[in-house]
């Protein structure tokens, strides 16, 4: 099956990390989650979820990856400030391959930047950031733009995961992109 990676820091949503992490195990994938400290315990903003890190961004080869998740809540705002999570999120997105951001992730696309010209939705409080980044925002439970899917908050988890997991199924996972 597939692999894929999801980048988290302390304070993720717990809900984004833990629905779409279940259902791509429950479908047979292999889920890495990926931090800036290999080994590390990230808590989820809600403290319903521990997760510990698998693996940092300088052990995982972009052409092993077939789609990477961000979740929301506040971790992509501290992982923006990470430069190789900001290099690794830029270069998966360029490679082509599906990334999948709920709710507050758009933020670590905008750091990455690899928004200019894409519609994406999010959570409303980065709406402006995204625009003013250059990306069309809609207000939609679900936005597919290439190999971006961007969704607004854990109430469009059921949507989200199923594109994630439609985007799979299809083999859309990888674009001609180069890293």
């Amino acid at each position: 099956m597939a692999k894929v990676a999801i980048v988290l820091g302390e304070d993720f949503e717990d809900s984004e990390f833990d629905t779409p992490r279940s259902a791509l195990v429950d479908a047979g994938h292999d889920v890495v989650v990926v931090g800036v400290e290999k080994g590390a315990e990230v808590v989820g903003k809600r403290g319903e979820v521990r997760q510990r890190v698998d693996a940092e961004v300088d052990e995982i080869d972009l052409r092993d990856i077939d789609a990477l998740v961000i979740p929301g809540g506040y971790s992509p705002d501290h992982l923006r400030t990470d430069e190789g999570i900001v290099r690794f999120v830029k270069d998966i997105v360029e490679w082509g391959t599906t990334v999948a951001a709920i709710c507050d992730a758009g933020s670590l696309l905008i750091e990455a930047d690899v928004v200019a010209g894409r519609t994406l939705t999010s959570w409303p409080s980065i709406r402006t950031d995204l625009v003013n980044a250059g990306a069309a925002w809609m207000d939609s439970e679900v936005v597919l733009d290439g190999n971006l899917i961007t969704s607004r908050n854990p109430d469009d988890l059921p949507a989200f995961t199923n594109a994630v997991l439609g985007a799979l199924r299809s083999g859309s996972q990888h674009g001609k992109g180069a890293a």
